[in-house]
C-alpha cells in the first residue's frame, strides 16, 4: 500500500504543475479538466494514506503529525491553483507549500512505513 500512496502523491504534484501551467496559459476548458482529475487524486492520496494508517497497530504523534501535514499539502495545492484561477496573488500559499511538501516527505520517508530511515 506504500507503492500506492506513493504512486498517488507523484501523480498529483505532476497534476497540480500540470494544471498551473495550464492556469496560467488561460487554457481555461483543459485547466479545469486537469484540476478536477487532480481532485480525484487528493481523495485517493487520503484514501491510501487511510489504509496505511488502518494497517499500524500503535499510532503515535509522529503519524498524527504525517496526517495533518499531509491535508495541508493538499490544502496549500488547492490554494494555490483557486486564487490562481480568481487572480488572486498566490506567493504565501506557494511559500506554505514548499515548505510542507518538503516536511511532509521527509516525515514520510522517516516513519518505519517509509522508504528510509534516518537512523
Amino acid at each position: 500500500m506504500t507503492h500506492a500512496h506513493i504512486a498517488t502523491w507523484v501523480v498529483a504534484i505532476i497534476l497540480f504543475f500540470v494544471a498551473h501551467s495550464l492556469f496560467k496559459s488561460g487554457k481555461e476548458k483543459p485547466s479545469k479538466i486537469v484540476h478536477m482529475v487532480l481532485r480525484l487524486f487528493y481523495i485517493l492520496i487520503i484514501l491510501t494514506g487511510g489504509m496505511l494508517v488502518s494497517a499500524i497497530y500503535q499510532i503515535d504523534g509522529e503519524y498524527i503529525a504525517k496526517m495533518i501535514l499531509g491535508v495541508w499539502t493538499i490544502g496549500a495545492m488547492e490554494m494555490v491553483l483557486v486564487r490562481l484561477k480568481k487572480g488572486k496573488p498566490t506567493r504565501v500559499f506557494w511559500i506554505q507549500f514548499v515548505i510542507v511538501v518538503i516536511l511532509t516527505i521527509l516525515l514520510g520517508m522517516r516513519l518505519p512505513l517509509g522508504i528510509w530511515s534516518f537512523s
